[in-house]
């Protein structure tokens, strides 16, 4: 194929021809190019159309990455050799998914630029059916390597670029993940494109087989211990892809006993048995006639599933009961475990309200996975007792974490770490950060909405490469946990606003759960009253005495600004005051803010529902106005600490009002 412009004339005049119902002469293109047009022809691809078709929405395009987050990983770093490379070449470079749906692009400016006119971006389909013959949708339709230039294109307003793509394969079965192609205006053609764009998608491959030895060398290592214990059963292990890794002596004989096909010594897979498919008390959907589920064991190591263990019927199982009892043995190496089933972990949240009921059975199905949730509501609505719900029973810690009223040095030093010596005062060896203190657990995040924007990249690279830096040093680490971020803030507001990064928004907001304020479920505030009655009680050794008509219309007739936390702090102070006794309204303290001077503004805001959600900045500033410039009434009636508001009101430049008081 040669670019100049009378091989380009012949071609569209083909194009034309074909456009007409006539004939294509003889070699007037390749044949790559006539199949590719025959296949659009049949398909009534518009050969007028003039871009991609409308991307995928973001949440959908994370949920793309997330299901292709090896390929992703593995094409990552060769990726960014290739933006190097074709930096001020005029071209880019796209990976896509098997169905040809672009899921990253890298490159020259001018070219990402020039691509948004014909929506090659990432979110849009570029399959032969949807764009006709372009490289992507070509190679991918032929199961080859494709470069098509120029009037080649099927469509009419793709003719003004050039594009060369290869297919990329899993290593162990040949499995077809996507393709790697680079693109650019028709004017940047060069014949080594092509050989160029083959040679990177084979080293995307060869890091994809690196990754999948080192996961292979550690479920073998893991799974040593139950194969000498239980070798007198006809035993297979498969790794996370379902292909068989190592089989006892006798195993495919009794495989063939029981009418199996499966050929051990070859890479024939089971594909039911790759891991996401299927759990414990979850059986894999199309198993083999031959094979039960009882008979399987899946082995997760630090919360990731390398593989499966298959005992069958042997003679030292006593079939197929016996099986299963050796396949729930002990456990295959000290670190690995079972696929937890759905935590209960959410006890401390009480609740009647129909709604919230509701968010507690959603909760409790979200408990099971490992994506991230991001829980919003206002301060003191109960989003921490929510995120140790999600932790539920899962191996590795919780580990807490408030984004709000610390430095920006303090709070990287917290989520990362440091080296020793990172900085004046370094503590000596180091310090483990919140992230790494999480590994295999749960990482909560409070307040993310004031995570200061240059800090932002940084937690998104730790999410989506599974790997941080200390701060002073220049090795990465592994780090494997579940995030559970919570804010009082919209944070689609702050990405309008351009106080939040998109990328880490929808990153951290797979799922989210929208926890409601006290006011709108005020049948739950008797039953909350009580079990805090009873719980401070309790911890001073009092007798525990049922809460009075009268205490319970004062509690319901107050409006909550800070919520759950709120009324726990007001409960507490009551308790303390009232060493004997049952409780009193005015032990509560509720009525303070209805008494004299500047007061009834307090009152009146109280009644409309004080909360930080509701534009923080204005919020404070009325409040503390209200209160006379009292800065304890202020924090009592904003449900936060005293210090948390003096570093709220340093954050927004804010004073009391002159000569008010500061207790």
């Amino acid at each position: 194929m040669f670019s100049n412009p009378r091989n380009e004339l012949r071609v569209s005049q083909a194009w034309e021809t074909l456009l007409s119902g006539g004939e294509l002469p003889s070699g007037a293109v390749r044949t790559l190019v006539d199949q590719s047009w025959q296949r659009c022809a049949q398909a009534q691809v518009d050969p007028l159309r003039r871009r991609g078709a409308l991307p995928v929405s973001e949440q959908d395009l994370f949920l793309l990455h997330e299901r292709q987050k090896d390929l992703l990983e593995a094409a990552a770093p060769v990726m960014a050799c290739a933006r190097d490379y074709l930096a001020e070449t005029g071209m880019l470079m796209a990976l896509s998914d098997a169905h040809g749906t672009i899921l990253v692009t890298e490159g020259d400016h001018p070219a990402l630029d020039a691509a948004q006119a014909i929506a090659l971006v990432p979110g849009v389909t570029w399959s032969e059916v949807a764009c006709g013959t372009n490289a992507i949708g070509t190679a991918l339709a032929a199961q080859r390597p494709a470069q098509i230039h120029a009037t080649e294109h099927f469509c009419a307003g793709i003719q003004g670029w050039t594009c060369s793509a290869a297919l990329v394969r899993h290593p162990v079965d040949g499995e077809l993940l996507g393709s790697l192609d680079v693109s650019g205006l028709s004017a940047t053609y060069h014949r080594q494109s092509l050989a160029f764009v083959i040679n990177t998608a084979s080293r995307i491959e060869a890091r994809l087989a690196m990754v999948e030895m080192e996961r292979r060398y550690r479920l073998l290592d893991h799974a040593l211990g139950r194969w000498s214990a239980d070798g007198q059963d006809a035993m297979v292990l498969f790794d996370r892809r379902g292909c068989p890794i190592k089989a006892s002596a006798h195993a495919q004989r009794a495989i063939e006993a029981l009418g199996g096909g499966l050929d051990l010594t070859g890479q024939q897979r089971v594909p039911s048995l790759r891991a996401g498919r299927w759990r414990r008390g979850m059986l894999p959907a199309g198993l083999p006639a031959w094979l039960r589920g009882e008979w399987l064991e899946p082995l997760v190591v630090r919360g990731e599933q390398l593989g499966t263990l298959l005992v069958l019927p042997g003679r030292s199982s006593g079939g197929a009961h016996g099986a299963r009892g050796t396949a729930r043995a002990a456990p295959v190496g000290e670190v690995t475990t079972l696929v937890p089933r759905v935590a209960a972990g959410f006890e401390s949240v009480l609740t009647r309200d129909p709604a919230m009921r509701a968010l507690l059975d959603k909760a409790r199905v979200l408990a099971a996975s490992q994506a991230p949730v991001l829980l919003q509501g206002e301060t003191g609505a109960g989003k921490e007792a929510f995120a140790r719900g999600l932790h539920g029973g899962r191996g590795g810690a919780f580990v807490a974490l408030n984004c709000g009223g610390l430095s920006r040095e303090l709070l990287a030093s917290e989520l990362f770490g440091y080296a020793e010596g990172a900085f004046t005062g370094a503590r000596k060896g180091g310090m483990v950060g919140k992230i790494e203190a999480a590994e295999g657990g749960t990482l909560f995040l409070d307040e993310l909405g004031e995570l200061p924007l240059d800090m932002q990249p940084q937690l998104l690279r730790v999410l989506e490469q599974g790997t941080l830096y200390r701060l002073g040093e220049t090795e990465p680490r592994q780090v494997r946990f579940r995030l559970v971020a919570a804010t009082h803030r919209d944070l689609r507001q702050e990405v309008a606003a351009g106080r939040f990064r998109m990328d880490l928004y929808y990153r951290i907001a797979v799922t989210r759960l929208q926890l409601p304020p006290l006011r709108e479920r005020r049948q739950d505030i008797p039953l909350l009253a009580a079990a805090f009655l009873q719980r401070f009680r309790a911890e001073q050794g009092q007798a525990v005495e049922t809460l009075s008509d009268e205490v319970l219309a004062v509690l319901e007739g107050h409006a909550w600004p800070g919520n759950v936390r709120e009324l726990r702090n007001v409960i507490e102070a009551a308790v303390l005051m009232r060493a004997e006794g049952p409780l009193r309204p005015i032990d509560l303290g509720l009525d303070e803010p209805r008494a004299p001077a500047a007061d009834p503004h307090c009152a009146a805001s109280a009644d409309r529902g004080d909360s930080l959600a509701e534009g923080e900045e204005a919020q404070i500033t009325r409040v503390i106005a209200g209160c006379g410039g009292n800065l304890t009434l202020a924090a009592r009636r904003l449900g936060i600490a005293k210090s948390t508001l003096y570093a709220k009101m340093r954050r927004y430049g804010l004073r009391r009002a002159s000569g008010s008081p500061s207790h």
